[in-house]
C-alpha cells in the first residue's frame, strides 16, 4: 500500500528564445536512507484502505457542512453539550462531542463565522497560495515525447523547472506499482503565479500551462499529449516563515472545537501527520 519512491531527479530549464532545448542536470537520487512513501496502487488507494477501518464511523461524501453559526448553545446543554451539524439544506447530520475541522483556513473562516470560536482570530494568520496542475496523457508509449521516452537520458522520475510559470513535473507511470498505468505527466505551476492568476479564466490558464510545458518536455505535433486536463487548487500551499513558530492546532474547550489541518503546520505532508497527533492528544486530554 506504501512503497518507497526513489526518483531520480533533475534540475530542468525549459527550452526558449536563447537556448533551443531543455537544459537538465542531475539534482539528487531519493533513496531508502531518507525515503519518500507513495500510495499504489493509487494516490487514493493509503486512504481508502484507512477508512475501510472505520468501524464505528459513517463517511457522508458530497455534503457541505453549514456554518457552526446554526450552534445552539442551549440545545447543546441539552444534550450534554454535543453539537448539532447541518449540512446546506438545513438537514440535521446529528449530533458529535467533538468538532474537528481540517478544512483550509479561507473555508475554515467561513464554518467558523458567527459562532463563538475561541480562536476565531488566529484561524486567518496563516497565508495560503493556489495551485494550478496541469495533467498530461499519452495513448502509448511510442508517442512520448523523447524527453519522457525509455531513452531518455538521463532517465528522470521528478524534474524542478527553472526560469517557468511551472514548479514540478512528476512522470506518473514511472511511479512503483504504475506498471498498467498509460504514460502520463502531472505538473505544477508555481504557488505565487497560481495565487496572482487564481480567478483567470481556466481555459486560458490552460493554454499557457500547456505552452510552458512543451517548451520544458520539447515535443513536436507527433509527440503532443493526446488528454489534457487542468485543475486548480484554490487552498494548495501554506507560506511558511521560519522566524515564526507554527500555529498548531486551534482549541476551543467549552465547545469542544478543534481547528486542524497541515496549515497549522508548515503546509506539508509531514505536518499533516503532526497536527493529527496534536488533535487526538487534545481529546485523549480533555476526557
Amino acid at each position: 500500500m506504501l512503497q518507497p519512491w526513489c526518483a531520480q531527479v533533475i534540475d530542468l530549464t525549459p527550452a526558449n528564445h536563447d537556448i533551443q532545448s531543455p537544459d537538465i542536470h542531475i539534482k539528487e537520487q531519493w533513496n531508502t536512507t531518507q525515503a519518500r512513501y507513495i500510495s499504489t496502487p493509487k494516490m487514493t488507494s493509503w486512504g481508502r484502505t484507512l477508512a475501510d477501518e472505520l468501524q464505528y464511523s459513517t463517511i457522508k461524501f458530497k455534503t457541505r457542512v453549514a456554518p457552526l453559526a446554526q450552534y445552539d448553545n442551549s440545545l447543546a446543554e441539552k444534550v450534554d453539550k454535543k453539537t448539532e451539524l447541518f449540512d446546506e439544506t438545513g438537514a440535521s447530520l446529528g449530533h458529535f462531542d467533538w468538532v474537528i475541522c481540517t478544512a483550509p483556513n479561507g473555508q475554515t473562516i467561513e464554518l467558523m463565522a458567527e459562532s463563538g470560536f475561541a480562536e476565531q482570530a488566529k484561524i486567518s494568520k496563516p497565508k495560503m497560495l493556489a495551485c494550478y496542475t496541469l495533467m498530461l496523457g499519452w495513448d502509448n508509449f511510442d508517442t512520448l515525447p523523447k524527453m519522457l521516452s525509455a531513452q531518455a537520458a538521463p532517465r528522470w522520475d521528478v524534474a524542478y523547472l527553472n526560469d517557468s510559470i511551472l514548479d514540478r513535473i512528476f512522470v506518473d507511470h514511472q511511479k512503483p506499482a504504475r506498471d498498467d498505468l498509460l504514460p502520463s505527466v502531472t505538473i505544477h505551476a508555481r504557488n505565487d503565479w497560481s495565487e496572482q492568476h487564481v480567478d483567470d479564466d481556466m481555459e486560458t490558464i490552460k493554454a499557457q500551462l500547456l505552452i510552458a510545458a512543451k517548451q520544458a518536455l520539447n515535443w513536436n505535433d507527433e509527440h503532443a499529449p493526446s488528454q489534457i486536463d487542468c485543475h486548480r487548487w484554490r487552498y494548495a500551499a501554506t507560506v511558511s516563515d521560519s522566524d515564526k513558530e507554527a500555529l498548531g492546532i486551534l482549541i476551543d474547550e467549552s465547545h469542544q472545537w478543534i481547528v486542524s489541518g497541515d496549515w497549522c503546520g508548515q503546509g506539508n505532508i509531514e505536518s499533516c501527520y503532526q497536527m493529527a497527533q496534536q488533535t487526538v492528544e487534545a481529546i485523549n486530554k480533555a476526557k
